[in-house]
């Protein structure tokens, strides 16, 4: 499975930005969809995740600002970011959990910068 992911840039405090990510064709089925993300000097950290029944989970820090949606018809997963703050600036990465009889697996997708001006 490879993962495309769009989105980002820069924006200032207060705003939105929408990324998204979508998986190429493969023989797994793709079970969770989930955007981490990595601040400068800070370790990776999950943001939101959601699975194929669409429960969804959310870090704290982005409770009613973040929202993780997916469209299982094109495997593609988006995170809508609302009321951005300065500590939301991170390099963001998309990422699946596989699923083929009883081999799992998971893939990264290609991090997109997400810049946070005050």
């Amino acid at each position: 499975v490879q993962l495309q992911a769009s989105g980002g840039g820069l924006v200032q405090v207060g705003g939105s930005s929408k990324l998204s990510c979508a998986a190429s064709e493969s023989s797994f089925t793709i079970t969770e969809m989930s955007w981490y993300r990595q601040a400068p000097g800070k370790q990776r950290m999950l943001v939101a995740s959601v699975d194929n029944h669409g429960t969804t989970n959310y870090a704290d820090s982005v409770k009613g600002r973040f929202s993780i949606s997916r469209d299982n018809a094109k495997n593609k997963v988006t995170l809508q970011m609302n009321s951005l703050l300065p500590e939301d600036t991170a390099v963001y990465y998309c990422h699946v959990l596989l699923i083929s009889g009883d081999i799992a697996g998971y893939q990264w997708g290609e991090g997109t910068l997400v810049t946070v001006s005050s």
